[in-house]
């Protein structure tokens, strides 16, 4: 309904540029009685309906929507049949076009009239997905308004320095046409130094007020975006670790820089730039018809036009920004994966495969650019060619009413500083309204994020001061939310981990073993059964409580960018370097710390990329250990290090009567569990000491050595 609307305007727009042809000599029509005069309104007619056929299906495609075809037509037979009732009404009367320019105007708008009644209330075409479409722009579009609130007062200043640069930008060809006239000797000369202090006044008025209107607003623009990306970075860290899994941190990263500075951009640049360009453009629009109103009519022709075929680009292009905005989102993630993957990329080889994506993603974005770019070059090229013809038209009525004294050189010049801008402010106008429609997808996506509630139980609120840290799994089943509800990850997983002894889950990979990792520190829920911490579920728990007194090493530890002592002391405050230090020799670590080059001090790369592994996983222990939990997760943690600090890692979490869950395949750790847990296929199989289970000689036993063989693996 948008694009029948535009292309209805536009055939208005021709028609009335035809008329104006007619009436301004190109076409000479003179009618007495029925003679040739009417014969001719006819033809006059039929071409003009060959011609509005042809743009309407040029614009439209073919066939064109009815309600253009009825439009063309009315707005062909409307004259000729005016001009033939008229004839035979009045058979002695003259038929044919008014002199008066204004005439040719009336058509069309009769026309518009008719076909809007016609149309919107005897056809009952309701336009219902276009009016939810709209509401539904505008709603996002008054809420992202609302995060201006804080700005209120900065913004009133902003507008107000607006208002006044727009009446000192007005008046500048005003009294810049007075002076010429002066130069002329129009003018009394004693006003000539009047007439020049009033034009350097309001051109410095508008560069101050300018000044001012462009600052305030690019300072709130700032204040804004940094609200926009902390609240939402604050979302995103609420949510649930399978949302993280099912968007890529290259999209996220995009959505949460790039999206948020466009949409800041686009509400608070374009609100500043179309209040302007409105407001002024109605201020030049009263001053212009003052100086002469066939001008303003020509110029009203124009900027309708401009605005049908900027509105028609903008349709065009704004698929192609979006496909823009996604090359740019999947280079920088390709980008990304290679690069911190770089390991295995080179140890596999392949760096020229990797090329060759980034390639092709870079010529597919390319191709997008260039696709763009000729579309904006044939826009350029139809507007500066209707704007030439519009031009020549005005060049011909101002010649005209200087010959007849209505119109002064001085006039004419301010009239012509009057045009440009105005039309400036219509592109202006249809950009930021363009823009900013746009744009909605992108405030739609970032405010569901804002909106997204996370899909995991609410935590609570306990912290008790003394916990003993006794787990209980009571008959937990769970199913990962990208796997099929038919294929569980545990199925009725009913165990118990006492404090002050360390118990092993040991089983075949894809057994289940991480998986109740990740259910105790709460990445997942499980979907039936419970798992409580001292008799209380763990979802009762306050967060950080939870956090800090259960500790997790995995096999693979993430470390930040910074020193290390940041990443040992990483989310704890006021971590001294005593207790940092102290925790370290605790893991056997402190000496090879000790012997870098800054110590606690020195830079472990991105990602810890100036690590070895076993130095990754002895950070790990110890970022552990300085938080002093009750209960400590060790996921294949201490495969990588030596025999004795393998050793003094494990005597030390075991020490004050710590809970310990071990996920091995070294029989070495195995063996000095207190308490064995096989999981196969999800369900605990056996349980008991290793001499207790080597003694029933099941599944343990008979996987020992397969199992135990290998000094690591990749545990599920």
């Amino acid at each position: 309904m948008v694009g029948v609307a535009a292309r209805g305007a536009f055939l208005l727009l021709l028609d009335a540029a035809l008329r104006l042809g007619l009436w301004a000599g190109l076409v000479q029509l003179q009618c007495s009685g029925c003679g040739g005069g009417l014969a001719g309104a006819w033809a006059f007619a039929a071409v003009k309906w060959g011609a509005l056929h042809f743009f309407t299906s040029l614009l439209a495609g073919a066939p064109p929507p009815g309600a253009l075809r009825r439009l063309a037509a009315l707005l062909c037979l409307l004259a000729p049949v005016f001009e033939s009732g008229r004839v035979l009404v009045t058979p002695g009367s003259h038929a044919g076009p008014p002199p008066d320019l204004r005439a040719p105007l009336l058509g069309p708008a009769a026309a518009a009239l008719a076909c809007v009644v016609w149309e919107k209330f005897l056809c009952g075409g309701s336009p219902v997905a276009k009016r939810g479409a709209k509401l539904d722009a505008g709603r996002l579009l008054v809420r992202m308004l609302k995060y201006f609130k804080p700005d209120t007062f900065y913004l009133m200043a902003a507008f107000t320095f607006l208002l006044l640069g727009v009446v000192c930008d007005t008046f500048i060809p005003w009294y810049m046409g007075k002076v010429i006239d002066m130069l002329r000797g129009q003018v009394l000369q004693t006003g000539f130094c009047y007439a020049i202090g009033q034009l350097a006044l309001v051109s410095l008025g508008s560069s101050l007020f300018s000044g001012l209107r462009g600052g305030i607003f690019m300072c709130t623009l700032a204040r804004l975006n940094k609200r926009l990306k902390r609240l939402l970075f604050h979302t995103l860290l609420q949510q649930e670790v399978h949302f993280f899994e099912e968007n890529n941190p290259g999209g996220l990263s995009s959505r949460l820089h790039s999206d948020v500075d466009r949409m800041g951009r686009t509400v608070a640049l374009n609100a500043n730039a179309l209040v302007r360009s409105t407001f002024k453009s109605g201020l030049m629009l009263t001053v212009m018809s003052s100086l002469s109103w066939e001008l303003t009519a020509l110029t009203c022709i124009e900027m309708p036009l401009l605005a049908v075929l900027q509105n028609k680009y903008i349709a065009v292009s704004k698929d192609l920004k979006e496909q823009i905005q996604d090359c740019h989102a999947h280079n920088k993630d390709l980008a990304l994966q290679t690069i911190s993957g770089i390991r295995t990329v080179r140890g596999f080889k392949a760096e020229k495969e990797e090329l060759r994506r980034y390639g092709e993603a870079l010529d597919h974005m390319c191709a997008v650019k260039t696709r763009s770019g000729i579309y904006s070059a044939i826009f350029l090229l139809i507007r500066r060619l209707v704007s030439l013809g519009i031009k020549v038209l005005m060049l011909v009525q101002a010649r005209a009413l200087i010959s007849a004294g209505r119109l002064s050189i001085g006039s004419l010049v301010s009239f012509f500083l009057y045009q440009k801008p105005m039309t400036n402010n219509l592109k202006e106008i249809m950009y930021c309204y363009g823009e900013t429609l746009s744009t909605v997808g992108v405030i739609s996506k970032v405010f569901s994020y804002l909106d997204r509630t996370p899909k995991r139980t609410k935590a609570g609120r306990l912290a008790p001061e003394e916990l003993e840290g006794r787990i209980v799994f009571r008959n937990v089943t769970f199913t990962y939310p990208s796997a099929a509800e038919d294929k569980p990850a545990l199925k009725c997983v009913s165990m118990e981990l006492q404090p002050g002894k360390m118990t092993a889950l040991v089983g075949p990979s894809g057994s289940g073993k991480t998986s109740c990792v990740s259910l105790l520190k709460r990445l997942y829920e499980p979907q039936e059964g419970q798992i409580l911490l001292d008799g209380e579920p763990l979802h009762r728990y306050q967060h950080s409580f939870l956090q800090q007194q259960m500790a997790l090493v995995s096999q693979n530890p993430v470390l930040f960018s910074g020193s290390l002592r940041y990443n040992i002391a990483y989310g704890l405050q006021g971590c001294s370097a005593e207790t940092v230090k102290e925790a370290a020799k605790k893991a056997n670590a402190d000496e090879f710390i000790s012997e870098m080059e800054n110590g606690y001090d020195a830079d472990v790369g991105e990602c810890g990329g100036s690590l070895s592994e076993g130095q990754k996983q002895s950070v790990a222990v110890i970022r552990a250990l300085v938080r002093e939990p009750r209960v400590i997760l060790l996921d294949e943690a201490t495969s990588k290090l030596d025999v004795d600090s393998q050793h003094a890692v494990l005597q030390e979490v075991l020490a004050r009567g710590r809970t310990v869950l071990v996920v091995a395949h070294q029989l070495s750790t195995v063996e000095k569990a207190d308490h064995i847990v096989f999981i196969e296929k999800g369900a605990v199989v056996e349980e008991g000491t290793h001499r207790e289970l080597m003694a029933k000689r099941g599944r343990y036993h008979r996987l020992k050595e397969e199992l135990f063989s290998q000094p690591g693996g990749e545990p599920q």
